[in-house]
């Protein structure tokens, strides 16, 4: 599943904030969800997740793994910034893959989103940009990425 959740107002986060909505994002792999990528931007968070399973068989939704981690990276984006109040719009936008191809595709767009948007030359030097092992090999087979 690919997710896309934005700041509520358009003005940048800190470094210091990013840094804590990214260590929010890896949290809860493996516990609620596996993890496939995931980038914070400085006003938006792109994720590439599969829910786990619950203690009772049941898979998390996607609204409850939202909750827990828009609810708990703002409490420490305030905490940083001194703000109070909602940091993250209430939507976001999702999309369920439907095959290995389109998991590459979102993946590398992941990966070159902060190049696009010109905060680096290369995806690997960007601090908060997280791909699962194994697919970096693989994205760089992927037609045009040569």
């Amino acid at each position: 599943m690919f997710v896309t959740f934005r700041r509520l107002t358009r003005e940048p986060f800190t470094s210091e904030a990013c840094e804590l909505i990214f260590k929010h994002c890896l949290h809860d792999d493996n516990q609620k969800y596996l993890l496939h990528a995931a980038v914070v931007m400085p006003d938006h968070v792109h994720l590439l997740l599969r829910p786990l399973v619950d203690a009772g068989g049941w898979p998390f939704s996607l609204p409850v793994i939202l909750k827990s981690l828009k609810g708990a990276s703002a409490r420490s984006v305030n905490r940083v910034m001194g703000t109070e109040g909602p940091v993250w719009q209430d939507e976001s936008f999702d999309h369920v893959l439907r095959n290995d191809e389109s998991m590459r595709e979102k993946m590398e767009y992941i990966r070159q989103n902060p190049v696009r948007k010109g905060l680096v030359t290369k995806p690997e030097d960007y601090a908060w940009l997280w791909i699962e092992e194994g697919w970096l090999k693989e994205s760089s087979e992927v037609p045009g990425n040569s």
